[in-house]
């Protein structure tokens, strides 16, 4: 069997990482065709060239048997997300390793004060338990408290 080196990634969303194709040599993308109509969508069995369109993790959550008020809170969340405009991080800010290893002065830690109730918080967290909605969820929430600190 001839081996051709290749590594995958499966991700449900972070759209960004599909902009790392033009800036990573041979990171190659590809997704998964779908046709969504309302809240119905069909996933066509057939991988394309390209990232995916928009996330479809609702979907594939409700696909995958979780409870309709769980699908119904985060159709909300996601819902004032886009009304606020908040959306991928755009190319130009997505720094390869090279350059996150060179620092970055403009950067502001979270955790940059010590004992601080956002960095406590996130200690706390047990991320192997949560479900990736929750982890979300959670990270907004102390994003929020950490602007308002």
């Amino acid at each position: 069997m001839k081996k051709c080196g290749a590594k995958t990634l499966f991700a449900t969303h972070y759209h960004e990482l599909t902009q790392l194709e033009e800036k990573i040599k041979n990171v190659k993308n590809y997704c998964i065709a779908a046709r969504k109509k309302g809240d119905n969508i069909t996933f066509l069995r057939k991988i394309i060239r390209g990232g995916a369109d928009e996330s479809y993790g609702v979907e594939v959550a409700a696909l995958a048997g979780v409870k309709r008020s769980v699908i119904r809170r985060a159709k909300e969340i996601a819902a004032e997300l886009e009304s606020r405009g908040e959306k991928a991080v755009p190319a130009a800010n997505i720094k390869t390793a090279a350059e996150r290893r060179s620092g970055d002065e403009n950067q502001t830690s979270f955790l940059a004060e010590n004992g601080s109730t956002v960095e406590d918080k996130l200690r706390a967290l047990d991320l192997n338990t949560m479900t990736p909605m929750e982890a979300l969820t959670k990270l907004y929430e102390l994003q929020a408290e950490a602007k308002n600190s």
